[in-house]
């Protein structure tokens, strides 16, 4: 396909999105009644999956972020402060956790780029590409180029997790989501999902719900903060 027409294409994809969006939470929730059943049966898988994975939180200095927009950036901005100021108090990496929950608008910063420009997420969930300054189709944030934070030395995700930050992504999130695109653009909810899936990074835990996790977070001696600007 020449560049005239994957142009022409993904026009036509995103103005799909936008009209299947705007039916807004009534959609949504449409939406969520269609996959109930299979939501459930896949949250079990994820609920047991992620209640192992919290035993990876190491440390007596712990705090969950709660990523429901992605804000610029800032939910990863948080966690490398975090580490920042903690190192600067004299508290060693093996001695803190910080966790980023994913979920809502800030789902994408768990996915692949590939999945960034097959289905135009920097438009989708307006997040804009500060190079370019137009919407992003690539991960901006999971290993970053330069410009892509609004500060030089900002870590990634990736970069973070080798410290020991852990990020999770909410599964009801990318079910409805990627279900809203599927609807817009014609496409099979089922497949579009299961795409989604097998985009999120490996090293980024799949969790029943976004609450789901924080709560958990919480129970696991997690301080919690609203990863905002």
């Amino acid at each position: 396909m020449n560049n005239s027409l994957q142009s022409k294409s993904r026009r036509k994809f995103v103005a799909k999105l936008a009209t299947g969006a705007a039916a807004g939470f009534t959609s949504i929730y449409a939406f969520q009644n269609q996959v109930a059943g299979a939501t459930v049966k896949n949250n079990v898988k994820a609920s047991a999956d992620a209640e192992s994975w919290f035993k990876k939180a190491k440390g007596s200095h712990r705090i969950v972020y709660d990523a429901s927009e992605p804000h610029g950036g800032m939910p990863i901005i948080w966690s490398w402060v975090f580490y920042l100021t903690n190192n600067e108090t004299g508290v060693t990496d093996n001695d803190m956790t910080a966790m980023v929950v994913l979920r809502h608008n800030a789902i994408p910063f768990a996915l692949e780029d590939r999945l960034w420009e097959k289905y135009n997420l920097g438009e989708l969930f307006k997040i804009t590409d500060n190079n370019t300054k137009k919407p992003a189709i690539r991960n901006p944030y999971y290993t970053p180029q330069p410009g892509d934070f609004p500060a030089p030395g900002i870590e990634g995700i990736q970069k973070m997790q080798s410290r020991g930050a852990m990020f999770c992504v909410c599964n009801m999130a990318l079910k409805v989501y990627s279900g809203m695109a599927a609807s817009a653009a014609n496409l099979n909810a089922e497949e579009v999902y299961q795409d989604w899936l097998s985009g999120v990074f490996k090293d980024i835990q799949i969790v029943p719900s976004g609450v789901w996790a924080i709560a958990r977070a919480q129970q696991h001696k997690f301080a919690y903060c609203y990863a905002g600007g």
